[in-house]
């Protein structure tokens, strides 16, 4: 298990988790790792297997923690994915990092078009993976080869459609190919196409038009590929300029935080959907769902506490809550406690207790 670390000021090398100090519990390992001072904020985990060349063994992780342990910064992940995502595929899943207050990068899915002469010949005996650079950082080295899509082949023209799932990488800037093969082989790559799964502009192309030869005994072919031209750029401005707009939104909005406190009493907890409302003496929420518990993949359970967290309009100083549920599921009865409220912007602690 290996991981880079992404902070404003840049980026760590490969953490390995081999040589770490370790602590092990029942399903969960914590490891003590000690990164530059100099990362600036974190703000993007990539995490991933090392090599897949002699081992077809997989990974599940489920749950990811980290915590500064000098200032206790914390942040918390349900993950739930399986690496590699096929044998001889992607190795890596990442993923941004949320604190409190700060506004956070999303995860994006990026189409990956490449076109060529006759990759898809050699694609058994073909090694090639792809590193996208952007202004947010980079994708680290991605295998190209192991699920092709929207496959086209003609006489003399072929391309193929990869997904790459990345947290957002901003405006692209580069992309560099490594190639390696079982066999000597000949490569024609003409150029890619680059963007973002959701949008059907801007297209970023990357002219390559080069032969490469890819020799078995030799290490491997790298090419480093600037950006040669954008397609649809005026609606990126307008799409920026949009972003630039929502973002200004966003700053205006408040963060609370939410704990429920379910009854520790015989059937005291519900599978229904939670929902609540904030009332505040400048104004009262909409109605949120409370689904994404930061603690439980299954919240509401007997005795336990479970935190969310919601975006609103500042509210003022909060008086009341309505919270409820839909009644969804067998025996859906359900003992609240207590529910508290804390607004960080103002450093208070509202709590409301139930008790029924």
């Amino acid at each position: 298990l290996v991981m880079v670390f992404y902070g404003s000021n840049g980026k760590s090398n490969l953490v390995s988790m081999e040589n770490k100090v370790e602590h092990q519990a029942k399903n969960q390992i914590t490891y003590d790792i000690h990164l530059p001072s100099d990362l600036g904020t974190l703000y993007k985990v990539r995490l991933g297997l090392q090599s897949l060349e002699n081992s077809i063994s997989q990974l599940s992780p489920c749950y990811f923690k980290m915590q500064n342990t000098s200032t206790l910064d914390t942040f918390r992940l349900t993950i739930n994915k399986t690496l590699p995502l096929s044998f001889n595929g992607d190795r890596w899943v990442e993923f941004p990092v949320e604190w409190p207050l700060k506004e956070a990068l999303s995860v994006v899915t990026y189409h990956l078009t490449v076109f060529s002469r006759n990759i898809l010949s050699e694609r058994n005996l073909l090694h090639m993976t792809a590193c996208i650079y952007g202004t947010h950082g980079d994708t680290g080295d991605r295998s190209l080869l192991w699920s092709l899509q929207n496959v086209q082949q003609g006489e003399d023209n072929e391309s193929f459609l990869v997904n790459v799932d990345a947290v957002e990488l901003g405006e692209l800037e580069k992309v560099v190919l490594l190639f390696s093969s079982k066999t000597d082989c000949k490569l024609d790559i003409k150029k890619l196409h680059l963007k973002e799964a959701a949008k059907e502009h801007p297209i970023y192309v990357f002219e390559v038009n080069e032969a490469l030869f890819v020799d078995e005994n030799k290490a491997e072919i790298q090419r480093e590929i600037p950006v040669t031209f954008i397609i649809g750029e005026d609606k990126q401005k307008n799409d920026r300029d949009n972003l630039h707009k929502d973002r200004s939104q966003a700053k205006n909005l408040t963060e609370y935080t939410i704990k429920v406190y379910t009854g520790d009493k015989r059937g005291a907890g519900t599978d229904a959907n939670v929902h609540i409302i904030l009332f505040g003496n400048e104004d009262k929420s909409e109605v949120f769902q409370l689904s994404q518990s930061l603690e439980h993949q299954d919240p509401f359970e007997r005795g336990k506490v479970d935190t969310f967290k919601i975006k609103t309009k500042n509210l003022g100083n909060i008086h009341s809550i309505e919270i409820g549920h839909d009644g969804k599921g067998f025996a859906s009865g359900w003992f609240l406690e207590k529910v508290e409220i804390t607004d960080a912007s103002r450093n208070s602690v509202y709590c409301f207790n139930c008790n029924r």
